[in-house]
């Protein structure tokens, strides 16, 4: 049975943009994924950490794979784009991040996969572009993603490219919900 399931995407080194892509096009090459939507880009300034602002998106996909299994796939991902986790860092400057943040109405205290992501309402990176995609979503024992917008009102975020300008054709992913091919 395939779920909507959320992924947050950002990057802050390197060539964000286009490492982002690659990491759509990756995650809905995943046997089980199915692209349906991206939103747009934004600029963020990084919280909790340094480096250059981050650049973020939301990626909606459904999935037949269960969250520990897709987690697993989209660690490997950020390793295969070079992410890096110095040890002792928290929340160091990255080539790629990939946050699962929903699977459907899933709960989860795994400690490898925590669902919904713990701090998905904190941020606005992650909250503007999921509502921008999906303004109804009901965040699993929180409650719809609009109703913590105001909350990080005061966390600076930037829409600078529309899914269209930054990914081009939404329709060129693999298993995507209008069923064309990748590439």
């Amino acid at each position: 049975m395939l779920q909507q399931a959320f992924i947050g995407l950002g990057a802050n080194l390197g060539e964000p943009e286009s490492t982002l892509k690659e990491a759509v096009l990756r995650i809905a090459d995943i046997p089980g994924v199915r692209f349906v939507q991206v939103s747009s880009l934004y600029k963020t300034e990084p919280i909790d950490s340094s480096g250059p602002d981050y650049t973020n998106a939301v990626l909606e996909i459904k999935t037949e794979l269960s969250p520990r299994l897709l987690m697993t796939q989209l660690l490997a991902i950020e390793s295969d784009l070079g992410r890096v986790r110095p040890a002792g860092v928290h929340n160091a400057p990255r080539t790629i991040d990939l946050d699962l943040l929903a699977v459907g109405e899933q709960c989860s205290e795994d400690p490898f996969v925590l669902l919904p992501h713990p701090r998905m309402t904190e941020r606005a990176f992650v909250l503007v572009p999921l509502a921008e995609i999906a303004p109804q979503f009901n965040i699993a024992g929180k409650g719809q993603v609009q109703a913590f917008l105001a909350f990080t009102a005061d966390q600076r975020i930037n829409r600078f490219k529309s899914a269209e300008e930054w990914f081009g054709n939404l329709g060129e992913c693999n298993g995507s919900e209008n069923g064309t091919q990748a590439r």
